[in-house]
């Protein structure tokens, strides 16, 4: 079914607006072989599922697909719990998800980290794989009236002299300072989850941690989710860490507001000593930042300020700031020692 897509672009200082009417099609495929068989004839479609960020980003005209595959008659909106994992299908909603007393039991980190996210009424449509496919908050990336290398590649970096509150400071480059916006993307890294991704040559599994990309010099490229790709489900291995898991998300106000930093911690304990820990960081690289140095730092230490203390200043070491966000390598490190301390019990209740 063909429909137009309306952009307005205007300038900053006018009050003349060029509206460009922008021609897409609409398909609903009822089949896995019917998306990738659409995939492959339209390379310049768009997969839409709840289209909470893909909708905002075709009105800005940062976006124009030629082609919307709307999957949401696929059956991929399961939450299945066996003895090892959870497997999560790409349509579930991050609301069903959230509340789901499985994950909220065994996997607290992830309960928490949806319920941080967005606004009630956007977790009642967007999707897990939405969720993972989301394109960064910076406002450049969303103006087209600013250079932008992921947005134009070649075109230049605005937030690097500009306004970089929000910016990373960990794995950027010349070319991009961005931040990864998504919470759950942070939770699933520190729980070692897998995303499982379809196409017509069959299916393959990436850890989340490796499934996003660094800017380097081709900042356009974010995702190893290759053409003709379809992310179908999240896999997250069950395990004492995910049992004792925690987020902690500090943002500006309290509700539908993205991460300055957020942390999601995962620990096994035995007494006071942490066996083991996993943990990654949010609001402060292009993808969610696992922190190897730190969780060595961890283990076999008992739980206590001073080694939560080290082991932030481990996830932080090689931080680079800009002008405006130098702030945020403190409150990483601050967030990391609270969120340690919630899931070790050092905290208290």
């Amino acid at each position: 079914m063909p429909m137009r897509r309306l952009s307005a672009h205007c300038r900053s200082d006018s009050r003349n607006c060029v509206v460009v009417m922008q021609p897409f099609s609409y398909l609903r495929p009822t089949t896995q072989n019917d998306a990738f068989a659409a995939l492959k004839l339209e390379p310049a479609a768009a997969v839409i599922a709840g289209g909470t960020d893909l909708l905002d980003l075709m009105k800005l005209g940062v976006t124009a697909p030629s082609q919307l595959i709307d999957i949401n008659g696929l059956p991929l909106a399961g939450i299945e719990l066996t003895g090892q994992s959870v497997m999560i299908g790409a349509l579930a909603h991050m609301s069903d998800v959230a509340h789901d007393a499985r994950i909220v039991k065994g996997f607290p980190v992830l309960s928490q980290a949806l319920l941080a996210s967005a606004s009630g009424q956007l977790r009642n449509v967007a999707t897990v794989g939405g969720n993972l496919m989301q394109r960064t908050r910076c406002p450049y990336f969303r103006d087209n009236t600013f250079p932008c290398n992921k947005r134009n590649p070649g075109s230049g970096c605005s937030a690097i002299d500009g306004f970089n509150r929000g910016s990373a400071i960990l794995g950027t480059s010349s070319k991009c300072i961005a931040v990864h916006p998504s919470d759950m993307a942070v939770a699933l890294v520190a729980l070692s989850a897998d995303v499982v991704l379809a196409s017509r040559s069959g299916t393959r599994r990436v850890a989340v941690e490796d499934f996003y990309l660094l800017p380097g010099d081709t900042p356009q490229n974010e995702t190893v989710l290759e053409p003709g790709e379809l992310i179908v489900a999240v896999e997250v291995p069950a395990s004492p860490e995910a049992k004792r898991s925690v987020y902690l998300k500090v943002r500006d106000r309290a509700s539908f507001e993205f991460a300055l930093v957020s942390v999601a911690a995962a620990v096994k304990m035995k007494g006071s000593i942490i066996t083991s820990a996993r943990f990654a960081v949010g609001g402060v690289a292009p993808r969610p930042w696992r922190t190897l140095g730190a969780e060595t730092v961890l283990a076999g230490k008992p739980a206590n300020v001073k080694n939560f203390a080290a082991a932030a200043a481990a996830a932080l070491a090689g931080a680079t700031t800009s002008r405006l966000n130098a702030f945020k390598v403190t409150l990483a490190q601050n967030a990391i020692k609270r969120a340690l301390a919630l899931a070790t019990g050092v905290a208290g209740p």
